[in-house]
């Protein structure tokens, strides 16, 4: 048990609507009615501010970091668990804390909606029963999203405003809507550094052209100079760090296990989106156009299967890699449980593309069962835009992300 649990992630995914259902006071620090009173209290008695029926949720604590200070003495004074809940859309440089808040302050990450949580996936699959049982019996299980449904839910996002919306043009708007605020106004609002929106803008568009990709970050440079507007690389650094910490960017390392491979493998960090919709506003794309330029989608689909396996796993302490090495080998994803326990999976949208990701997968199995060193993978798998779930010969696992949770 903990004293007080912060809820980050990107603004518009639920965190605010999610506390408040377990919360039995609540400060809304950004409130216009009471937010130069609340400054206030924060700058002369902070614990002030923490008076209230508990758990007590604190939203958008960032607003005035010395709360977390006050949380964390509040929780070892009071010795009590569930205290607090704080919710937050940036990352605050720790110099604006005294303290970790280690063994006080517990982090969850929240992210946009998987389509398993916005109705859009079965969920037939679990992919922790097949950590817990390798051997499940997939056959019978068949995804009812249709090629259409799945390109609209990627360009749509995981937003839970995008569901109350009634018309599909709504729904749509909400991730364009999204990546205005962030190029307007959040991005220099993170750290109070002014940024140029056009030139944010250009920095997403040219990363959603290289989504998922291990392209070097040159290469977006020599993108954005080629578009005139000219970006030097502390600049470049300094743009996608504030990305960063508004939760719309993050990394995907590479995983290098100690198995004998022949060629070097790649340990550079892939951008990937935290949510699919928001590399297909920045390319201003849509559906209709997603289903002109499969090449491009399947790149989107990976990031979704990516943004899908993070949440289907968090509560395992689930953290998505890649492998690639010198030679093209390559796995989309290693998924990584606390307890030691992977998995290695391919994201193929078309079904002429299966036979590719397994032959990837059934490589580098085979140069893990050569090296006592590193544990085999608990499956192998590939998720495509299919129908049909089922189980190859060979052992892999195809699933259709519609079936997945």
């Amino acid at each position: 048990m903990i004293g007080a649990v912060l809820i980050i992630g990107p603004k518009w995914c639920g965190k605010t609507t999610t506390a408040e259902r377990h919360a039995k006071s609540v400060l809304k620090l950004q409130d216009k009615d009471n937010y130069k009173s609340n400054m206030m209290w924060a700058d002369i008695e902070p614990s002030r501010l923490l008076k209230g029926e508990k758990p007590r949720l604190i939203d958008e604590w960032q607003v005035a970091p010395v709360l977390w200070d006050s949380v964390r003495t509040s929780v070892d004074d009071t010795e009590g668990y569930g205290l607090y809940i704080l919710t937050g859309s940036t990352v605050v440089n720790e110099e604006e804390i005294m303290h970790s808040g280690t063994g006080r302050i517990h982090r969850l990450l929240m992210r946009p909606m998987s389509l398993y949580e916005s109705g859009e996936s079965n969920g037939q699959i679990s992919i922790m029963e097949l950590f817990d049982n390798p051997d499940l019996d997939i056959n019978e299980c068949e995804s009812e999203l249709t090629m259409d449904e799945l390109i609209f839910a990627s360009c749509r996002g995981g937003w839970p405003d995008s569901l109350h919306q009634k018309t599909r043009e709504g729904k749509l708007f909400v991730a364009y809507s999204y990546l205005e605020n962030i190029c307007n106004t959040d991005v220099s609002a993170v750290d109070g550094i002014k940024r140029d929106p056009d030139r944010v803008r250009l920095l997403l568009r040219s990363i959603a052209r290289n989504d998922s990709t291990l392209a070097k970050d040159q290469t977006i440079i020599n993108d954005m100079n080629a578009n005139f507007m000219d970006i030097s690389r502390p600049t470049y650094y300094s743009y996608v760090d504030a990305l960063k910490k508004l939760f719309v960017l993050e990394d995907q390392r590479g995983w290098s296990p100690n198995i004998k491979s022949k060629t070097a493998i790649r340990s550079g960090n892939k951008k990937v989106f935290i949510d699919p919709s928001i590399a297909v506003a920045a390319l201003n794309a849509n559906p209709e156009s997603m289903e002109k330029d499969l090449n491009t989608f399947g790149f989107i689909f990976e990031n979704l299967c990516i943004r899908d396996l993070n949440v289907y796993t968090n509560t395992y302490g689930g953290k998505i890699s890649y492998y690639h090495d010198k030679s093209d080998l390559e796995v989309d994803c290693v998924v990584h449980l606390r307890d030691g326990r992977y998995a290695l999976i391919e994201c193929k949208l078309g079904r002429n593309r299966i036979e590719e990701g397994a032959k990837n997968l059934l490589k580098i199995n085979k140069l893990i069962e050569k090296n006592d060193k590193v544990d085999n993978p608990t499956f192998l798998a590939i998720l495509t835009g299919g129908k049909y779930a089922y189980t190859r010969k060979d052992g892999v696992k195809v699933i259709p992300i519609g079936c997945l949770r």
